[in-house]
Formats: C-alpha cells, sequence, structure tokens
C-alpha cells in the first residue's frame, strides 16, 4: 500500500499513513438541507465516494462520518445573510418551528439520498443531523469560553481569532475581505472581522443556551460532531473548495484551541466547483442544475458520474450538455463491449490490477484509471471470462454499474421489424430498409450491419 493524497494543509501530495493503522477516520461535509442538492454539490460525494472506495480497496478499514446540517448555516457561508432553514421554510409557506424545520430538513435528507443512490455512491452508515447534537455544541463553546477564546456581543458569542497564532493555515494567504473589509459592517461590536460566531442569539426560534436562546455557529457543529464521533485527532475531513478559506479554517481554529491538540485534521481534502455557464453552480443565484435535468432527459444518472471521473478531482470543470451527451455515448459503448463479454467466468489480471492500484493510489487518478479501464477491454491477449472478471475488479472503485447490467431482452416487435429489414436489404429494396430502420428507431431502439449480421440494442 503506497496511499499518496493532496492535502490542502500543506499544498502538497504527501503519503498517507492513517494515525491509528487499524481503521481510517473521515468526517465528510455533508448537505445543508433546505432544499435540492445541485450537481454541483454532488460532484463532492462522487469525489469522496471514490475515495471511500480506493481506501478500502486499498486493504484499509474505513469509519466515515457525515453531518446533515439542519440549522445555523447563514447565505454567506460565514455570518451574515438569512439562515438557510429559515428560507427554506418562509419558501415552503410554513411557520418558523423548531419541528417544521426538522420536517423540511428530513424531505431534503431523502431526495439528498435518492441522489446518492442514483450515482451509485454508498451511503456512509453514520450520517447525522446537526440539530440532535446541540448538548455537544454547547459543551464544546463552553470549554472554550474557560480557556478564554470567547466574547460576547448583542448578537451571540464570537470565537476571538486574534488568540490564534497560525489562524488561517488552511489557505495560507489573504482572503478577498480581508483586503476589502467587507464583513467590518455585519456587526461593529466584532473585535476583527475574522471572528466567527459560536453562539446566534435568536428570540423567534432557536434551542435554549447558558447565553440565551439561538443557534449554534454553523462551523461548531462539524467540530462537536467530528470530535464526539472521531475523537480529537483524525485522518481525513473532505469538503468543496468553497469550505476552506471559512468554514473548515474556523473549525481548525476552534477544535485545536479546545482541544489543544495540532493538528485537527490530518489531511484536508477539497474538491473542485463543477461551473455552468462560466460561472459557479449556485442554488442561492438560481444558476444550477439537478441531478433530474439530467434524468429528465433520458440520460443515465451514472453517465454524469462517469463524466466526472474523466477529470481529476481537483480540476475544476464546466458542464456543458454536449460534454454529457459525449460521456453518455462513450459509457454506452463501454457498457456494450462488456456485455458482449458473455457469461465466462474468469481470473483478475494482476499487472493491469497493480497499474489500476497505482493509478488511484496516486491521488484519485481517474482519468488514468479510466484509460486503463479502455485497455483492458481492447486487450486481445485476455480471454473474456479474465477481461470481465479485471472490469468487475475495477468497479468496486469506478462504481460505474458493470455488475449491475444485464443483456437486454429485445421485444419481439422489434425483432420482427429486423427482420423484415433484412428481408428488405437482401432484395435490394433501399427504400423500405431505410423505413424499418426509422420505425425501428421511434421504438426506442437501433439497428447496425455487422459482418456477423444485424445488431439491435437500445437507443
Amino acid at each position: 500500500m503506497s496511499l499518496k493524497f493532496y492535502n490542502t494543509l500543506t499544498r502538497k501530495k504527501e503519503n498517507f499513513i492513517p494515525i491509528n493503522k487499524e481503521e481510517v477516520r473521515m468526517y465528510s461535509c455533508g448537505p445543508t438541507v433546505y432544499y435540492y442538492a445541485h450537481l454541483g454539490n454532488l460532484r463532492a460525494y462522487v469525489f469522496t465516494d471514490i475515495l471511500c472506495r480506493t481506501i478500502r480497496y486499498s486493504g484499509l478499514k474505513l469509519k466515515q462520518i457525515m453531518n446533515i446540517t439542519d440549522f445555523g448555516h447563514l447565505t454567506s457561508d460565514a455570518d451574515s445573510g438569512e439562515d438557510k432553514m429559515t428560507k427554506g421554510l418562509l419558501r415552503e409557506g410554513k411557520e418558523l418551528t423548531l419541528k417544521n424545520m426538522r420536517e423540511l430538513a428530513e424531505f431534503y435528507t431523502e431526495r439528498f439520498k435518492e441522489d446518492l443512490q442514483a450515482l451509485n455512491i454508498k451511503i456512509p452508515n453514520e450520517m447525522y443531523f446537526a440539530s440532535d447534537y446541540i448538548k455537544e455544541d454547547v459543551e464544546l463553546i463552553k470549554k472554550l469560553e474557560g480557556k478564554g477564546y470567547t466574547y460576547k456581543t448583542s448578537d451571540g458569542i464570537y470565537f476571538d481569532t486574534s488568540k490564534i497564532s497560525d489562524y488561517g493555515i488552511l489557505w495560507g494567504g489573504k482572503r478577498d475581505w480581508d483586503e476589502k473589509g467587507a464583513r467590518v459592517t455585519e456587526n461593529s461590536e466584532k473585535k476583527d472581522p475574522k471572528d466567527f460566531t459560536l453562539w446566534k442569539f435568536e428570540d423567534k426560534i432557536g434551542y435554549s443556551s447558558p447565553w440565551g436562546q439561538g443557534f449554534p455557529g454553523w462551523h461548531i457543529e462539524c467540530s462537536a460532531m467530528g470530535i464526539k464521533f472521531l475523537g480529537e485527532q483524525f485522518d481525513i475531513h473532505t469538503g468543496g473548495v468553497d469550505h476552506i478559506a471559512v468554514h473548515h479554517t474556523n473549525e481548525i481554529a476552534q477544535s485545536e484551541a479546545a482541544t489543544g491538540k495540532k493538528p485537527f485534521v490530518k489531511f484536508w481534502m477539497h474538491n473542485e466547483h463543477v461551473g455552468i455557464e462560466g460561472a459557479k453552480m449556485a442554488k442561492s443565484d438560481g444558476n444550477f442544475l439537478r441531478l433530474s435535468s439530467i434524468t429528465d432527459r433520458g440520460i443515465n444518472p451514472l453517465t454524469y458520474r462517469f463524466w466526472l471521473l474523466m477529470a481529476n478531482y481537483r480540476t475544476k470543470i464546466n458542464f456543458v450538455w454536449e460534454a454529457l451527451e459525449g460521456a453518455e455515448t462513450a459509457l454506452k459503448r463501454l457498457y456494450g463491449l462488456y456485455l458482449a463479454l458473455g457469461n465466462e467466468h474468469g481470473h483478475i489480471h494482476k499487472e493491469y490490477q497493480n497499474k489500476f492500484k497505482e493509478y488511484l493510489e496516486d491521488d484519485l487518478d481517474t482519468p488514468r484509471a479510466l484509460v486503463l479501464l479502455w485497455d483492458v477491454i481492447k486487450d486481445k491477449n485476455m480471454s473474456a471470462g479474465d477481461k470481465k472478471a479485471t472490469i468487475l475488479d475495477f468497479d468496486k472503485v469506478l462504481g460505474l454499474g458493470f455488475e449491475n447490467l444485464q443483456k437486454e431482452k429485445i421485444p419481439e416487435e422489434i425483432k420482427k421489424l429486423a427482420e423484415e429489414r433484412e428481408e428488405a436489404r437482401k432484395e435490394k429494396d433501399f427504400k423500405k430498409s431505410d423505413e424499418l430502420r426509422k420505425e425501428i428507431n421511434s421504438l426506442g431502439y437501433e439497428v447496425k450491419d455487422t459482418s456477423a449480421g444485424q445488431k439491435i440494442s437500445k437507443i
């Protein structure tokens, strides 16, 4: 085993050695469930799924935790703007109550899980609603308070970043709002614009605490849940690149301040954005597509997974329909070639398997892994059975659904039309042959002429 991952904390690829050799511990930032996930959101979970599968494929045990954020995440991702869950309740015309907030969260969590299943993402066994761990949030804030890291303003309890000498170590530079002072005006009582909310006061709806009714800050939930389930130090924390400058930076500050242990997380791993029309996909801007946007066009959702794997997870990509349709054509061809291998059983080709492991263990190099998949299919020196066994082995990580493929049963009506077309071709009645081809296409099938005769497949 020689796993290497890019670590955002050190800004370089490093050999990955787990803290505890018996088990890798990973925390994955989950969704804020006030609405449906969009394609950009879902890239984070495809990336995390490939990471989890690679770790297990390398022979390591893995414990993965994922939070479901159902309070406290403001639209700015920091300390300003509207609470996203409140925004969701108002959008759906529901009264602002904790009961309604939880019901909204549970509804969109189920929709999120449906998207994960459609993308063949293994749903973590340990997925928890943040609102079930308010007690842990309060205890962590009290610990920070006791160590002198907090102060109170009229709208909440804040973390004093001036007391952290290496605050911002994760991104290693200034953020835009540091330069412009854009966040200074959001609360003039803050000592520094970088200081962030630990507990936000809210009279209308919220939870009780030693400081007053309100909500824990968005950042504290991940620290509290990470520490509760994985310990004061763990191996990997995943999320999108948009979490680096604020959310994950603040997690590090408050967690290390509370526990006195550095580093809080050994490897921070982040996936890049999926753009659309040259801009970041974002629900707040109304600039996004859902997975249903793909399925409504009759495209298999695994095509989106396949398209994502054609790029490294740290590469920014732009969604265009033509590119997805090209990926659909390629994936259908892969499926067809796999099915053509028949039912013969064989053995995993060790040389190909070693190369596959080498590529995936080198910072999840899925583009090269996919090229290798094509190489296996084209290898004339391999038996059909060995090809099939090797492809199924690769798919333990790629997750493209080869094991669930079955040869499609062609309806009798289509077979009959194809036979008529073959007769027309023999009689050189090409006009009738073309008409029958069009009729077959209109019914959702296509017919190809090969040296071995006609081949019928679903479009």
